[in-house]
């Protein structure tokens, strides 16, 4: 009898053993986990500042005032505006069937 319960002992240490190891790499990687969500978080956070910045530097009066301040352009007048209409192509009767 005493030699089966030394080979029980063994196993049951093996296996608290196997237990612990699984324990600690759960932990461990619930840990890892948690570090990625929370950079993920914070590049969530700097993609929003970042696209209210973007809209804000691509508003349409401030591009027209770096269009008139630092390119030196400007709105036409009315008088040197031409407007050119063009003719609608007839339809043929056999496209339109």
């Amino acid at each position: 009898m005493g030699r089966v319960a030394v080979i029980l002992l063994v196993l049951v240490m093996l296996c608290a053993m196997g237990v612990i190891t699984s324990q600690h790499r759960a932990r461990k990687y619930f840990n890892d986990l948690e570090v990625g969500q929370a950079a993920a978080k914070k590049l969530d956070e700097e993609l929003g500042q970042l696209q209210i910045e973007q809209s804000t530097w691509a508003t349409h009066k401030r591009l027209e005032a770096v269009a008139s301040k630092e390119l030196g352009m400007r709105l036409p007048d009315a008088a040197g505006t031409v407007v050119v209409t063009v003719p609608a192509a007839p339809v043929k009767a056999e496209a339109a069937r």
